[in-house]
Protein backbone atom coordinates (compact mmCIF):
# COMPACT_ATOMS: atom_id res chain seq x y z
CA UNK A 1 0.00 0.00 0.00
CA UNK A 2 3.42 2.16 0.10
CA UNK A 3 2.83 3.91 -3.31
CA UNK A 4 -1.06 4.11 -3.54
CA UNK A 5 -3.72 6.83 -3.41
CA UNK A 6 -4.15 7.69 0.24
CA UNK A 7 -7.14 9.46 1.93
CA UNK A 8 -6.76 11.66 4.67
CA UNK A 9 -7.50 10.61 8.11
CA UNK A 10 -6.90 12.25 11.91
CA UNK A 11 -6.23 11.38 14.98
CA UNK A 12 -5.65 13.22 18.83
CA UNK A 13 -2.08 14.37 17.13
CA UNK A 14 -3.70 15.86 13.42
CA UNK A 15 -4.13 14.56 10.20
CA UNK A 16 -2.21 11.51 8.70
CA UNK A 17 -2.38 10.58 4.95
CA UNK A 18 -3.55 6.89 4.79
CA UNK A 19 -3.65 4.19 1.79
CA UNK A 20 -6.85 4.68 0.31
CA UNK A 21 -7.43 0.51 0.74
CA UNK A 22 -6.04 0.38 4.67
CA UNK A 23 -9.04 -0.50 6.51
CA UNK A 24 -6.81 1.20 9.68
CA UNK A 25 -6.40 4.68 10.53
CA UNK A 26 -4.44 7.89 11.66
CA UNK A 27 -2.82 6.29 14.16
CA UNK A 28 -1.83 2.82 12.35
CA UNK A 29 -0.02 5.45 9.88
CA UNK A 30 1.85 6.82 11.78
CA UNK A 31 3.23 4.30 13.85
CA UNK A 32 4.40 2.74 10.53
CA UNK A 33 5.84 5.98 9.20
CA UNK A 34 7.64 5.77 13.14
CA UNK A 35 9.40 2.97 12.82
CA UNK A 36 10.59 1.63 9.77
CA UNK A 37 12.65 -0.47 11.78
CA UNK A 38 12.59 -4.09 10.51
CA UNK A 39 10.31 -4.23 8.40
CA UNK A 40 8.46 -7.42 9.96
CA UNK A 41 5.40 -7.02 11.42
CA UNK A 42 4.41 -8.76 14.87
CA UNK A 43 3.56 -12.62 14.17
CA UNK A 44 -0.31 -12.92 12.77
CA UNK A 45 -0.86 -15.20 16.01
CA UNK A 46 -1.01 -12.01 18.34
CA UNK A 47 -3.05 -10.33 16.03
CA UNK A 48 -5.78 -13.29 15.78
CA UNK A 49 -5.58 -13.20 19.60
CA UNK A 50 -6.32 -9.75 19.46
CA UNK A 51 -9.20 -10.38 17.94
CA UNK A 52 -10.49 -13.04 20.42
CA UNK A 53 -10.14 -10.56 23.01
CA UNK A 54 -12.01 -7.45 21.09
CA UNK A 55 -14.82 -10.19 20.50
CA UNK A 56 -15.19 -11.25 24.07
CA UNK A 57 -14.81 -7.59 25.22
CA UNK A 58 -17.65 -6.12 22.89
CA UNK A 59 -19.98 -9.41 24.06
CA UNK A 60 -19.12 -8.46 27.83
CA UNK A 61 -19.65 -4.74 27.12
CA UNK A 62 -22.60 -5.32 25.77
CA UNK A 63 -24.17 -7.99 28.74
CA UNK A 64 -23.09 -5.00 31.15
CA UNK A 65 -25.18 -2.56 29.11
CA UNK A 66 -22.40 -0.81 28.42
CA UNK A 67 -22.61 -0.99 24.57
CA UNK A 68 -25.42 -1.23 22.37
CA UNK A 69 -26.18 -4.55 21.70
CA UNK A 70 -25.94 -3.39 17.52
CA UNK A 71 -23.10 -1.73 18.19
CA UNK A 72 -21.51 -4.95 19.92
CA UNK A 73 -22.62 -7.07 17.42
CA UNK A 74 -20.59 -5.50 14.58
CA UNK A 75 -17.48 -4.98 16.48
CA UNK A 76 -17.89 -8.72 17.79
CA UNK A 77 -17.99 -9.55 13.75
CA UNK A 78 -15.20 -7.52 12.94
CA UNK A 79 -13.47 -8.86 15.61
CA UNK A 80 -13.67 -12.39 14.30
CA UNK A 81 -12.70 -11.74 10.73
CA UNK A 82 -9.18 -10.74 12.07
CA UNK A 83 -9.24 -13.09 14.41
CA UNK A 84 -9.83 -16.01 11.12
CA UNK A 85 -6.76 -13.76 9.39
CA UNK A 86 -9.02 -12.43 7.41
CA UNK A 87 -7.59 -8.90 7.23
CA UNK A 88 -3.78 -9.57 8.03
CA UNK A 89 -2.31 -7.39 5.67
CA UNK A 90 -3.95 -4.88 7.71
CA UNK A 91 -1.31 -5.00 10.19
CA UNK A 92 1.65 -3.51 9.19
CA UNK A 93 3.43 -2.29 12.56
CA UNK A 94 6.68 -3.09 12.84
CA UNK A 95 7.89 -5.28 16.19
CA UNK A 96 10.47 -2.75 17.21
CA UNK A 97 7.43 -0.28 17.79
CA UNK A 98 6.28 1.56 21.07
CA UNK A 99 6.89 -0.86 24.05
CA UNK A 100 3.43 -1.09 25.15
CA UNK A 101 2.22 -2.02 21.99
CA UNK A 102 -0.23 0.71 22.11
CA UNK A 103 0.61 1.22 18.33
CA UNK A 104 -1.10 -2.37 17.56
CA UNK A 105 -3.66 -2.06 19.81
CA UNK A 106 -4.67 0.70 18.05
CA UNK A 107 -4.23 -0.71 14.92
CA UNK A 108 -7.19 -3.74 16.06
CA UNK A 109 -9.07 -0.72 17.26
CA UNK A 110 -9.10 1.22 14.40
CA UNK A 111 -9.70 -1.86 11.37
CA UNK A 112 -12.23 -3.12 14.02
CA UNK A 113 -14.15 0.25 13.91
CA UNK A 114 -13.82 0.84 9.86
CA UNK A 115 -15.23 -2.62 9.59
CA UNK A 116 -17.69 -1.70 11.40
CA UNK A 117 -18.98 0.76 9.00
CA UNK A 118 -21.78 3.10 8.66
CA UNK A 119 -22.21 2.59 11.97
CA UNK A 120 -20.12 5.17 13.83
CA UNK A 121 -18.03 2.92 15.75
CA UNK A 122 -15.41 4.65 17.55
CA UNK A 123 -12.03 2.95 17.91
CA UNK A 124 -11.02 4.14 21.00
CA UNK A 125 -14.64 4.79 22.95
CA UNK A 126 -16.29 1.48 21.82
CA UNK A 127 -13.99 -0.51 20.67
CA UNK A 128 -11.06 -0.27 23.29
CA UNK A 129 -13.92 0.37 25.48
CA UNK A 130 -12.80 -0.97 29.18
CA UNK A 131 -9.33 -1.77 28.04
CA UNK A 132 -6.13 -0.60 27.98
CA UNK A 133 -2.93 -1.69 25.48
CA UNK A 134 -1.37 -2.00 28.87
CA UNK A 135 -3.34 -4.96 29.81
CA UNK A 136 -4.40 -6.23 26.57
CA UNK A 137 -1.43 -6.38 25.00
CA UNK A 138 0.38 -8.79 27.33
CA UNK A 139 -3.09 -10.62 27.53
CA UNK A 140 -2.62 -11.35 23.68
CA UNK A 141 0.63 -12.75 24.06
CA UNK A 142 -0.63 -14.95 26.26
CA UNK A 143 -3.56 -15.99 25.25
CA UNK A 144 -1.66 -16.37 21.70
CA UNK A 145 1.33 -18.22 23.05
CA UNK A 146 -0.95 -20.39 25.36
CA UNK A 147 -2.60 -21.51 21.99
CA UNK A 148 0.68 -22.02 20.21
CA UNK A 149 1.72 -24.18 22.89
CA UNK A 150 -1.55 -26.33 22.93
CA UNK A 151 -2.37 -27.05 19.17
CA UNK A 152 1.39 -27.24 17.79
CA UNK A 153 4.47 -27.56 20.07
CA UNK A 154 2.66 -29.95 21.90
CA UNK A 155 1.55 -32.45 19.23
CA UNK A 156 4.78 -31.96 17.55
CA UNK A 157 6.69 -33.17 20.58
CA UNK A 158 4.46 -35.77 21.17
CA UNK A 159 4.40 -37.03 17.64
CA UNK A 160 8.09 -37.40 17.94
CA UNK A 161 8.14 -39.23 21.17
CA UNK A 162 6.32 -41.87 19.83
CA UNK A 163 8.15 -42.05 16.56
CA UNK A 164 11.87 -42.36 19.00
CA UNK A 165 9.62 -45.08 20.60
CA UNK A 166 8.95 -46.86 17.95
CA UNK A 167 12.21 -47.08 16.68
CA UNK A 168 13.80 -48.05 19.94
CA UNK A 169 11.31 -51.27 19.89
CA UNK A 170 12.26 -52.10 16.37
CA UNK A 171 16.04 -51.77 17.25
CA UNK A 172 15.84 -53.30 20.64
CA UNK A 173 17.87 -56.65 19.78
CA UNK A 174 20.94 -54.46 17.88
CA UNK A 175 23.75 -54.34 19.99
CA UNK A 176 26.39 -51.72 18.79
CA UNK A 177 29.51 -49.87 21.14
CA UNK A 178 28.56 -47.34 23.59
CA UNK A 179 30.08 -44.30 23.45
CA UNK A 180 31.37 -41.46 26.81
CA UNK A 181 33.50 -38.32 26.16
CA UNK A 182 32.55 -39.87 22.47
CA UNK A 183 35.05 -42.17 23.19
CA UNK A 184 34.88 -46.19 23.11
CA UNK A 185 32.92 -47.67 25.86
CA UNK A 186 31.07 -50.64 26.73
CA UNK A 187 27.92 -52.29 25.06
CA UNK A 188 24.18 -51.13 24.43
CA UNK A 189 21.55 -51.62 22.67
CA UNK A 190 20.73 -49.09 20.19
CA UNK A 191 16.91 -49.48 21.20
CA UNK A 192 17.98 -48.10 24.41
CA UNK A 193 19.60 -44.96 23.04
CA UNK A 194 16.22 -44.10 20.96
CA UNK A 195 14.34 -44.49 23.98
CA UNK A 196 16.81 -42.24 25.87
CA UNK A 197 16.05 -40.18 22.90
CA UNK A 198 11.56 -40.54 23.35
CA UNK A 199 12.26 -39.75 27.15
CA UNK A 200 13.81 -36.04 26.19
CA UNK A 201 11.12 -35.83 23.60
CA UNK A 202 8.45 -36.60 26.36
CA UNK A 203 9.91 -34.81 29.15
CA UNK A 204 10.00 -31.76 26.50
CA UNK A 205 6.00 -32.14 25.99
CA UNK A 206 5.85 -32.28 29.77
CA UNK A 207 8.03 -28.84 29.86
CA UNK A 208 5.62 -27.30 27.19
CA UNK A 209 2.64 -28.37 29.38
CA UNK A 210 3.87 -26.91 32.24
CA UNK A 211 5.12 -23.65 30.18
CA UNK A 212 1.28 -23.58 29.42
CA UNK A 213 0.10 -23.45 32.94
CA UNK A 214 2.84 -20.25 33.37
CA UNK A 215 0.42 -18.17 30.80
CA UNK A 216 -3.11 -19.24 32.61
CA UNK A 217 -3.43 -15.76 34.95
CA UNK A 218 -4.23 -12.83 32.25
CA UNK A 219 -3.40 -9.02 32.95
CA UNK A 220 -7.11 -8.15 31.35
CA UNK A 221 -9.05 -6.07 33.18
CA UNK A 222 -5.83 -3.48 34.90
CA UNK A 223 -6.55 -1.12 32.02
CA UNK A 224 -3.50 1.83 32.47
CA UNK A 225 -1.51 0.78 35.59
CA UNK A 226 -3.38 -2.68 36.90
CA UNK A 227 -5.86 -0.12 38.82
CA UNK A 228 -8.66 -1.23 36.65
CA UNK A 229 -9.16 2.39 36.10
CA UNK A 230 -12.51 2.94 33.19
CA UNK A 231 -13.39 -0.74 33.39
CA UNK A 232 -16.36 -1.97 34.39
CA UNK A 233 -15.73 -4.09 37.92
CA UNK A 234 -17.11 -7.24 36.30
CA UNK A 235 -15.32 -6.31 33.32
CA UNK A 236 -12.24 -8.60 33.44
CA UNK A 237 -14.06 -11.56 35.29
CA UNK A 238 -16.82 -12.34 32.35
CA UNK A 239 -14.23 -11.30 29.32
CA UNK A 240 -11.57 -14.14 30.39
CA UNK A 241 -14.68 -16.46 31.51
CA UNK A 242 -15.36 -16.05 27.58
CA UNK A 243 -12.10 -16.41 26.33
CA UNK A 244 -11.88 -19.54 28.54
CA UNK A 245 -14.83 -20.69 26.87
CA UNK A 246 -14.10 -20.22 23.83
CA UNK A 247 -10.39 -21.38 23.75
CA UNK A 248 -10.83 -24.44 26.28
CA UNK A 249 -7.95 -23.17 28.06
CA UNK A 250 -9.11 -22.46 32.04
CA UNK A 251 -7.56 -18.84 31.90
CA UNK A 252 -8.17 -16.95 34.79
CA UNK A 253 -7.93 -13.20 35.79
CA UNK A 254 -4.50 -12.23 37.18
CA UNK A 255 -4.16 -12.52 41.03
CA UNK A 256 -2.60 -9.23 41.33
CA UNK A 257 -2.47 -6.75 38.49
CA UNK A 258 0.23 -4.87 39.13
CA UNK A 259 2.27 -7.78 39.06
CA UNK A 260 0.68 -8.81 35.66
CA UNK A 261 1.71 -5.56 33.88
CA UNK A 262 4.87 -4.87 35.81
CA UNK A 263 6.52 -7.65 34.84
CA UNK A 264 6.43 -10.44 32.63
CA UNK A 265 8.31 -13.29 34.60
CA UNK A 266 5.44 -15.84 33.32
CA UNK A 267 6.86 -15.06 29.47
CA UNK A 268 10.63 -15.59 30.75
CA UNK A 269 9.72 -18.99 32.55
CA UNK A 270 7.97 -20.33 29.46
CA UNK A 271 11.02 -18.91 27.35
CA UNK A 272 13.02 -21.21 29.67
CA UNK A 273 10.98 -24.00 28.95
CA UNK A 274 11.51 -23.75 25.59
CA UNK A 275 14.99 -23.08 25.45
CA UNK A 276 15.17 -26.32 27.86
CA UNK A 277 13.47 -28.45 24.75
CA UNK A 278 15.53 -26.68 22.08
CA UNK A 279 18.79 -28.18 24.10
CA UNK A 280 16.82 -31.37 23.89
CA UNK A 281 15.84 -31.33 20.26
CA UNK A 282 19.59 -30.49 19.62
CA UNK A 283 21.07 -33.23 21.35
CA UNK A 284 18.91 -36.30 19.98
CA UNK A 285 19.46 -34.08 16.47
CA UNK A 286 23.51 -34.00 17.10
CA UNK A 287 24.20 -37.90 18.39
CA UNK A 288 21.31 -38.80 15.05
CA UNK A 289 23.63 -37.11 12.62
CA UNK A 290 26.96 -38.70 14.50
CA UNK A 291 25.61 -41.69 14.52
CA UNK A 292 24.64 -41.75 10.40
CA UNK A 293 27.98 -40.14 9.86
CA UNK A 294 30.27 -42.05 7.06
CA UNK A 295 28.59 -44.09 5.18
CA UNK A 296 32.00 -45.47 4.86
CA UNK A 297 34.75 -43.55 6.91
CA UNK A 298 32.50 -42.62 9.60
CA UNK A 299 30.60 -44.21 12.30
CA UNK A 300 27.96 -45.73 10.08
CA UNK A 301 25.58 -47.45 12.89
CA UNK A 302 22.51 -45.99 11.31
CA UNK A 303 21.50 -45.32 7.97
CA UNK A 304 19.77 -41.35 7.38
CA UNK A 305 16.80 -40.77 4.94
CA UNK A 306 18.40 -39.31 2.02
CA UNK A 307 16.68 -36.38 1.41
CA UNK A 308 18.59 -34.21 -1.49
CA UNK A 309 21.68 -34.08 -2.90
CA UNK A 310 24.39 -32.65 -0.25
CA UNK A 311 26.89 -31.36 -2.70
CA UNK A 312 27.26 -29.38 -5.94
CA UNK A 313 31.09 -30.93 -6.25
CA UNK A 314 30.98 -34.22 -4.66
CA UNK A 315 28.71 -36.65 -6.61
CA UNK A 316 26.94 -38.98 -4.53
CA UNK A 317 27.16 -37.18 -1.16
CA UNK A 318 24.61 -37.15 1.66
CA UNK A 319 24.59 -34.76 4.42
CA UNK A 320 22.25 -35.15 7.60
CA UNK A 321 20.81 -31.92 6.24
CA UNK A 322 17.42 -32.45 8.99
CA UNK A 323 19.64 -32.63 12.06
CA UNK A 324 21.63 -29.91 10.93
CA UNK A 325 18.16 -27.43 10.36
CA UNK A 326 17.19 -28.82 13.99
CA UNK A 327 20.09 -27.57 15.25
CA UNK A 328 20.15 -24.14 14.13
CA UNK A 329 16.26 -24.25 15.45
CA UNK A 330 17.89 -24.34 18.87
CA UNK A 331 20.63 -21.61 18.11
CA UNK A 332 18.01 -19.55 17.37
CA UNK A 333 15.56 -20.71 20.55
CA UNK A 334 19.02 -19.92 22.52
CA UNK A 335 18.99 -15.92 20.86
CA UNK A 336 15.42 -16.02 21.68
CA UNK A 337 16.25 -17.20 25.11
CA UNK A 338 18.37 -13.79 25.63
CA UNK A 339 16.32 -11.59 24.05
CA UNK A 340 13.46 -12.88 26.56
CA UNK A 341 15.07 -12.60 29.59
CA UNK A 342 16.78 -9.21 28.91
CA UNK A 343 12.80 -7.90 27.82
CA UNK A 344 11.22 -9.49 30.62
CA UNK A 345 14.16 -7.12 32.44
CA UNK A 346 12.44 -4.24 30.59
CA UNK A 347 10.24 -3.72 33.64
CA UNK A 348 9.80 -0.16 35.03
CA UNK A 349 7.46 0.80 37.72
CA UNK A 350 4.01 0.05 36.62
CA UNK A 351 4.70 -1.71 33.35
CA UNK A 352 6.58 -3.67 30.97
CA UNK A 353 7.99 -1.26 27.78
CA UNK A 354 9.55 -4.22 25.55
CA UNK A 355 6.17 -6.35 24.96
CA UNK A 356 6.36 -6.71 21.28
CA UNK A 357 9.80 -8.11 21.20
CA UNK A 358 9.02 -10.53 23.80
CA UNK A 359 6.19 -12.03 22.50
CA UNK A 360 7.20 -12.28 18.85
CA UNK A 361 10.41 -13.97 20.04
CA UNK A 362 8.28 -16.46 22.36
CA UNK A 363 5.85 -17.30 19.35
CA UNK A 364 8.33 -17.29 17.15
CA UNK A 365 10.27 -20.06 19.66
CA UNK A 366 7.38 -21.90 19.57
CA UNK A 367 6.30 -21.90 16.22
CA UNK A 368 10.15 -23.07 15.22
CA UNK A 369 10.60 -25.88 17.70
CA UNK A 370 7.19 -27.04 16.67
CA UNK A 371 8.06 -27.21 12.81
CA UNK A 372 11.86 -28.76 13.70
CA UNK A 373 10.06 -31.67 15.96
CA UNK A 374 7.54 -32.11 13.07
CA UNK A 375 10.28 -32.14 10.49
CA UNK A 376 12.65 -34.15 12.37
CA UNK A 377 9.88 -37.26 12.88
CA UNK A 378 8.64 -36.95 9.17
CA UNK A 379 11.83 -36.50 7.25
CA UNK A 380 14.04 -38.29 9.62
CA UNK A 381 13.68 -40.39 12.40
CA UNK A 382 10.33 -42.22 10.57
CA UNK A 383 12.78 -43.53 8.23
CA UNK A 384 16.04 -44.27 9.86
CA UNK A 385 17.80 -48.11 9.43
CA UNK A 386 20.13 -49.81 11.81
CA UNK A 387 23.61 -51.08 10.09
CA UNK A 388 23.55 -53.90 12.13
CA UNK A 389 27.08 -55.44 10.31
CA UNK A 390 28.83 -52.20 11.66
CA UNK A 391 27.51 -52.15 14.87
CA UNK A 392 28.65 -55.64 15.56
CA UNK A 393 31.66 -54.64 13.61
CA UNK A 394 33.02 -51.83 16.77
CA UNK A 395 31.49 -53.88 19.06
CA UNK A 396 34.47 -56.27 18.51
CA UNK A 397 36.65 -53.98 18.00
CA UNK A 398 36.33 -51.68 20.92
CA UNK A 399 38.77 -51.79 23.70
CA UNK A 400 35.88 -51.09 26.54
CA UNK A 401 35.11 -54.71 25.58
CA UNK A 402 37.91 -55.80 28.29
CA UNK A 403 35.76 -53.81 31.06
CA UNK A 404 33.79 -56.53 31.73
CA UNK A 405 36.89 -58.76 32.72
CA UNK A 406 37.60 -56.67 35.85
CA UNK A 407 35.69 -58.60 38.32
CA UNK A 408 37.57 -61.52 37.30
CA UNK A 409 41.00 -60.45 36.41
CA UNK A 410 41.42 -57.15 38.04
CA UNK A 411 41.62 -53.75 36.74
CA UNK A 412 45.55 -53.79 36.18
CA UNK A 413 45.29 -57.18 34.06
CA UNK A 414 42.45 -55.23 32.21
CA UNK A 415 44.11 -52.44 31.48
CA UNK A 416 47.36 -54.39 30.25
CA UNK A 417 45.60 -56.22 27.80
CA UNK A 418 43.81 -52.96 26.26
CA UNK A 419 47.15 -51.37 26.03
CA UNK A 420 48.26 -54.09 23.85
CA UNK A 421 45.10 -54.19 21.93
CA UNK A 422 46.08 -50.73 21.06
CA UNK A 423 49.71 -52.13 20.05
CA UNK A 424 49.36 -55.02 18.16
CA UNK A 425 45.88 -54.20 16.75
CA UNK A 426 44.41 -57.47 17.83
CA UNK A 427 40.85 -57.57 19.37
CA UNK A 428 40.55 -57.66 23.11
CA UNK A 429 38.76 -61.04 22.47
CA UNK A 430 41.42 -62.33 20.65
CA UNK A 431 44.09 -61.64 23.04
CA UNK A 432 42.23 -63.23 25.65
CA UNK A 433 41.59 -66.61 23.94
CA UNK A 434 45.77 -66.96 23.14
CA UNK A 435 45.99 -66.52 27.49
CA UNK A 436 42.79 -68.44 28.86
CA UNK A 437 45.20 -70.25 31.37
CA UNK A 438 47.50 -67.07 32.15
CA UNK A 439 44.35 -65.52 33.58
CA UNK A 440 42.66 -67.93 34.70
CA UNK A 441 39.40 -68.73 32.56
CA UNK A 442 37.55 -71.27 30.58
CA UNK A 443 36.76 -70.45 27.54
CA UNK A 444 33.31 -70.84 28.26
CA UNK A 445 33.52 -67.96 30.97
CA UNK A 446 35.56 -65.85 28.45
CA UNK A 447 32.68 -65.81 25.89
CA UNK A 448 30.18 -65.03 29.09
CA UNK A 449 32.39 -62.31 30.07
CA UNK A 450 32.15 -61.07 26.57
CA UNK A 451 28.88 -61.42 25.85
CA UNK A 452 27.65 -58.11 24.37
CA UNK A 453 23.75 -58.84 25.25
CA UNK A 454 24.79 -59.74 28.38
CA UNK A 455 26.75 -56.71 29.15
CA UNK A 456 24.31 -54.25 27.76
CA UNK A 457 22.42 -55.05 30.78
CA UNK A 458 18.80 -53.70 31.00
CA UNK A 459 17.16 -50.28 31.00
Amino acid sequence: MKNSPTRTERDSMGEMQVPAAALYGASTARAVENFPVSGTPLPTELIHAYGRIKRAAAETNAELGLLEPAMAEKIAAAATEIEAGTHDAHFPIDIYQTGSGTSTNMNVNEVIATLCKPLAVHPNDHVNLGQSSNDTFPTAIHLASALALRDTLIPALVDLENALKRKAAEFSAVLKIGRTHLMDATPVRLGQEFGGWARQAGLSASRAHKSLHALLELPLGGTAVGTGINAHPSFAEKTIARLAEDTGIPFSEAADHFEAQSAKDACVEVHGQLATIAVSLHKIACDLRLLGSGPRCGIGELRLPATQPGSSIMPGKVNPVIPESVTMVAARVAGNQTTVTWCGAGGFLELNVSMPLLGACLLESIRLLANAANTLRAKCVDGIDANEARCRELIELSLSMVTSLVPKIGYDRATKIAKESVATGRTVRELCEASLAELGLTAAELEDLLDPQRMSGGG
